[in-house]
């Protein structure tokens, strides 16, 4: 996998080698990137991150090169229309303001590494006068103080009931996607890492004692893709009471009717219960190969994601 921005600049500090932090720190209008965009520049033009590419990447790297060699931060403001000023132009029509910070490995790898690693939430942030912080008690008060702020949260986490070839195709492109993946399965054979990236957690138990494995503290999302009908309700049976965010079920609607209708008259869940379970899961693109299954239920998962981060997550220019 490509090295985050928080990893790029955790290895500058530790080798003391000069690069320079960009971030978008203000939107308004349609813009190639939204507040948070961060890019790492290096004075032989390598880049770590994006702030969107294009010509509005082009300036601030132009910027970045220029402030290691003063070593002065600066701040820009560029309004992204036909006159913006090089050849092929940019027509958005937004405006972006933003930080240049070629002092950013000042603060040393721990930092960088800390927040590279997303083992907890931690909120930090840059201040009026260009030092990088953290926030103590990850409070959002006093934004006078700051000229951005934002909060690095644990990855979502996403279980996988289910080893076979629909969760072979999801677990690396979940990885990608910025989830940590533990996938579930009964049989030893098929819970393996020469079917999975080695990012992949792996579980091989029983059924029953897989599923009492503790919750993780980050947001939980579940999918279901046994190698049958009965697996598939022992774990939607166990699942159903869990605090998932987001609980998605392979199968076509009857299959979902037919299981719905038993656990309702088992009681073993409610309307309430059922009503927060997607089967079929994935997002309708008419998908027939595993890969495009993949790409459909990704989608999907992707989309309940930013729901859940624009409710709990905010970033201050």
């Amino acid at each position: 996998m490509k090295p985050s921005v928080f990893q790029a600049l955790a290895e500058a500090a530790r080798q003391q080698e000069p690069v320079a932090l960009g971030i978008i720190a203000g939107v308004k209008g349609s813009s190639p990137q939204k507040v948070g965009a961060k890019a790492v520049f290096y004075p032989d033009g390598r880049i770590v991150g994006t702030l969107g590419g294009g010509c509005l990447e082009a300036e601030v790297q132009k910027r970045a090169i220029s402030a290691l060699r003063t070593g002065q931060p600066e701040s820009f403001d560029l309004l992204l229309d036909h006159d913006f000023g090089w050849d092929d132009g940019l027509i958005c029509g937004g405006k972006v303001c933003g930080l240049i910070l070629p002092g950013a490995t000042a603060v040393g790898p721990d930092f960088w590494r800390e927040l590279a690693g997303r083992e907890r939430r931690v909120a930090w942030g840059v201040r009026d006068d260009h030092s990088i912080q953290l926030v103590e008690g990850a409070s959002h008060e006093d934004t006078t103080a700051w000229r951005y702020r934002e909060v690095v949260s644990p990855p979502c986490a996403l279980w996988i009931a289910g080893a076979g070839h629909i969760a072979q195709a999801v677990a690396p492109l979940a990885l990608r996607l910025d989830f940590r993946v533990t996938v579930f399965d009964d049989r030893p054979a098929m819970v393996s890492h020469e079917f999975f990236p080695q990012e992949t957690q792996l579980k091989s138990e029983t059924w029953e004692r897989m599923l009492t494995e503790q919750v993780p503290d980050a947001p939980l999302f579940g999918l279901i893709v046994t190698r049958g009908h009965r697996h598939d309700a022992l774990v939607l049976s166990r699942w159903i009471r869990q605090p998932f965010v987001f609980l998605g079920m392979i199968g076509s609607r009857r299959k979902a009717r037919t299981i719905f209708d038993h656990f309702l008259e088992e009681k073993l869940a409610t309307e309430a219960d059922l009503a927060k379970v997607q089967c079929p899961v994935g997002i309708a693109i008419q998908s027939q190969t595993v890969e495009e299954i993949a790409v459909s239920i990704m989608a999907q998962y992707i989309e309940q994601r930013a729901e859940i981060v624009n409710r709990t997550e905010t970033s201050l220019a």
